[in-house]
This record gives structure tokens, C-alpha cells and sequence, in this order.
């Protein structure tokens, strides 16, 4: 089969032609259909310092991916040969404190498709029986593969209930994105979407924000005078760039809530004393999914008529990866799908 294998300490990947998995007990072996490219993708191709640090080629990497059950493994009964089906990219334990007490999503010791086992950016992938997830045949493969990254914009936005609230979103890549269209499926009152680019900006509206509000030119202004100066109920802070983050405490109102899930690249510093002890907010730290909690819910939305066709802006075959982590770094993209 076609696989793009992280071949050698040093950035890019190959295009290979390699050996089809064979599943061992309690797998399954999917045909993927479609698979996407991911922040953790791309950190990997670039061959930053996390990633010299994290994987060890050669590894096929890819984890968003969605495609057919075509062979089982010995003790296999939760799925069958022919199975339109998603799956989730953590792999935990199962036996540690937090596995144990229905917080998987944090398990200690979990392993991730595409990072520590061979991942979805292949004609074929194995997979765990466990970790695969059903799906409709009625969500096509280039949105059915993004259940995982979506999830994580449903964790984030849903970490309690927004009906009616007033909710920021500062960031608008993929999961940003991802987080409008959940924000305003579930019934958020005011929406406004902040990011540096226009063209994300635009994608953002796409999804139904209400307003959106280019980042570092007056956009403090903005935001107090759509709020009558009383700042958001919710804020979303989904970049991980600290002018964001700060953005994100300072906008959100006296006991408010603060859902950070962007990833700095640095330690940040922030005034706690009046940025959170004084106001009296909440904040929640955002990593993956809760298993399967968040799956379910998604499937849910999806029924209420959630709309995430504007996220997906490329869809490229498998050759011409590079092409679409060029887009990533130019931010000139929302999601790309590769289809093998």
C-alpha cells in the first residue's frame, strides 16, 4: 500500500510503498477513506523541536481519519467487515486513576495514532476494535474524518452549557472554526470570532458568527461596545498566541468562564489577581476529548443540523501532501483532507 512515512530525523515525509497491516487480537484493519492533516501533522513534518523530541522514525503518521472495516482480528465482535467507521486517535490504558474514574481523556500512560503506532495516512490503517466509532453513512468521508478534531471543539465549547450566552472565540484555525459552528448549533446568543486574517475571518462568518473582529486593530473597542461594556459570558481561546490569551481574560466578564485549548509556544505570563481572582471566573483546561462522552455528543449535533462544510476548504490525493502543509503554513486554509 501508499503510506507518507516520517522516514529519518529531519523534515519532511515520503510517499512509500509498504507492507498492508495484518490485524492482531482485538483489531481491525480500516481502508481509509479520508484523513486530514493536523497541527500535530505538520509539527511533525516541519521536524520542530517537539517532534525531535516525540516520534521515532519510521512512522506512518496521520490520526484524523475516517473509512471501511475490511478485516478483523482474532476476539473482534464490536464492529464488522464493511463498517463505515471514525476513530479516536488516543489510545489509553485503561487501568490508571483516571481511566478508572472517567477521565480517559487525561489517562497517564495513553498513546496516540500516528505519534507512538503507525498512523492514517496510508490505504490502510490498524486500528484497536475499541477506539472505532460508527458512523453514518449519511456524513461524507471528508467530514466524517474530522469527528476527532471536531471533538475537540465540542469539548472545548460545551465544557458547559453556552444557550443563550454571549461567547468569544479568539483563533479561528480548524478548531476555532470548528468551535463557531458548535457555538452556534447549541444556541449561543452573541457570537463574535477574533483572528489576524482576513480570510479566516470570512470562514468564520461562514459558520455564523455574528461579528467578526480582526485582531490588533481596535478589536478591544469592539468587543466592549457589542457587550454594552460588560465583556462575554464565555470566552474561547482556541491560538495559543498570548496577545489572545489575555484578550481572552480581559474580555470575559466578572464570573465568566475561560476555555483555553490554543497551545503557546512559550510559558505565558498574566496578572492572576485581577485576571481571574478578582473576577471570580472559571477556567478549563482543554486536551482531547472525553471518551466517548464527546463522541456522542457530536453525533448528536450533527443531528440538530451542525454545518462544518466550510471548515474543509482543500481536498488533495495522498501525493500531493506537501502541497497542503504549504497551505497550513501560509494560513491560507482551513481544513485539508488527503484521500487515499
Amino acid at each position: 500500500m501508499r503510506a507518507l512515512v516520517k522516514v529519518a530525523q529531519a523534515p519532511g515525509l515520503e510517499l512509500q510503498n509498504v507492507p498492508v497491516p495484518i490485524p492482531g487480537p482485538g483489531d481491525v484493519i480500516v481502508r481509509v477513506a479520508a484523513t486530514s492533516l493536523c497541527g500535530t501533522d505538520y509539527h511533525i513534518y516541519r521536524w520542530d523541536e517537539w517532534a525531535q523530541g516525540r516520534i521515532h522514525p519510521p512512522r506512518i503518521i496521520g490520526h484524523e481519519m475516517c473509512g471501511e472495516v475490511v478485516d478483523l482480528g482474532p476476539g473482534v465482535s464490536s464492529v464488522t467487515i464493511g463498517d463505515y467507521v471514525a476513530a479516536e486517535s488516543h489510545l489509553t490504558c485503561g487501568v490508571c486513576f483516571q481511566c478508572r474514574t472517567g477521565n480517559a481523556h487525561v489517562c497517564k500512560n495513553y498513546r496516540i495514532l500516528g505519534v507512538d503506532l503507525d498512523g492514517s495516512y496510508a490505504e490502510y490503517v490498524r486500528l484497536p476494535a475499541r477506539v472505532l466509532w460508527n458512523t453514518s453513512r449519511d456524513i461524507p468521508p471528508e467530514l466524517a474524518c474530522l469527528q476527532e478534531p471536531l471533538g475537540n471543539a465540542v469539548h472545548a465549547a460545551l465544557a458547559e452549557d453556552i444557550t443563550g450566552q454571549s461567547v468569544l472565540i479568539t483563533g479561528c484555525g480548524p478548531t476555532g472554526l470548528f468551535a463557531t459552528a458548535v457555538a452556534r448549533t447549541a444556541g449561543a446568543g452573541l457570537l463574535i470570532a477574533s483572528d489576524i486574517s482576513d480570510y479566516r475571518l470570512a470562514l468564520a462568518k461562514q459558520l455564523g458568527a455574528d461579528h467578526v473582529v480582526k485582531a490588533g486593530s481596535g478589536d478591544g473597542d469592539v468587543i466592549e461596545r457589542l457587550t454594552d461594556g460588560q465583556g462575554v459570558d464565555v470566552a474561547l481561546e482556541m491560538s495559543g498566541n498570548p496577545t489572545a490569551i489575555h484578550t481572552a481574560f480581559r474580555f470575559v466578564k466578572n464570573g465568566g468562564r475561560v476555555t483555553l485549548f490554543g497551545i503557546p509556544e512559550a510559558p505565558v505570563s498574566f496578572d492572576m489577581t485581577n485576571e481571574i481572582i478578582f473576577k471570580g471566573i472559571r477556567v478549563f483546561g482543554i486536551t482531547g476529548r472525553k471518551l466517548f462522552q464527546t463522541w456522542y455528543r457530536l453525533a448528536g449535533l450533527f443531528k440538530a443540523g451542525l454545518n462544518i462544510m466550510p471548515v474543509v476548504t482543500h481536498t488533495l490525493p495522498l501525493e500531493r501532501f506537501a502541497e497542503g502543509f504549504d497551505l497550513i503554513a501560509k494560513g491560507q486554509c482551513g481544513k485539508i483532507v488527503l484521500l487515499p
